[in-house]
């Protein structure tokens, strides 16, 4: 078996659209669910992540129960946003080799709308794997695009979630992963990801 590249998007996809994971308070996610848009209570003036992962989802959110992160969404964005924000984004930190200069990346964090972060990866028990996990920060130009232009649905998971946990609680991580959404790696193409590549 052959380990997965250290830094590759792995999503839910169809020709179209893309799934990211965000987890809110009931106020916010409960009516994103029913109405398939953010509410008006939902900051656009924030800086907004998105996740690809349902699993770094689960870690962060910690299977739904962690205070303001109760309500897990699975929004499904064009896959033409998706790579619009890649190609304005840079990366969350400093890298050496990547940028010139400490100086030259905060000029491009300034002015990017979108930046990266790779993070580890999870396993079914939150453990960290040796593969990162693409995290999309949105700011900017980039929040009305994704809540008015790219966003074409939005579905509450938080049952999905508390099922997956349930089933790892009682060891059965074999009926857990048949229960995972299928992650596949994500298709760049065209897209040059070196700038975003820690």
């Amino acid at each position: 078996m052959t380990s997965a590249p250290r830094h590759e998007i792995r999503a839910a996809y169809t020709a179209s659209t893309i799934t990211v994971y965000q987890a809110y308070r009931p106020e916010i996610g409960l009516p994103a669910a029913r109405d398939g848009r953010f509410p008006a209570l939902w900051k656009r003036d924030r800086m907004t992540w998105v996740k690809p992962s349902f699993l770094w989802m689960m870690y962060r959110c910690g299977w739904a129960e962690k205070d303001g992160q109760e309500v897990v969404l699975a929004v499904d964005i064009t896959r033409e946003g998706f790579e619009w924000a890649l190609r304005h984004a840079c990366l969350s930190s400093y890298t050496r080799g990547v940028h010139s200069d400490q100086a030259a990346w905060k000029r491009e964090l300034r002015q990017s709308p979108a930046r990266v972060q790779w993070d580890p990866e999870r396993d079914l028990r939150l453990r960290p794997l040796e593969h990162r996990s693409l995290q999309l920060g949105l700011s900017g130009e980039a929040v009305p695009r994704y809540a008015d232009e790219w966003t074409v649905g939005i579905r509450d998971v938080t049952p999905l979630a508390r099922e997956v946990r349930a089933a790892v609680g009682e060891g059965d991580t074999e009926r857990a992963a048949r229960l995972l959404p299928v992650e596949r790696p994500y298709p760049v193409g065209e897209l040059q990801l070196g700038h975003l590549v820690s």
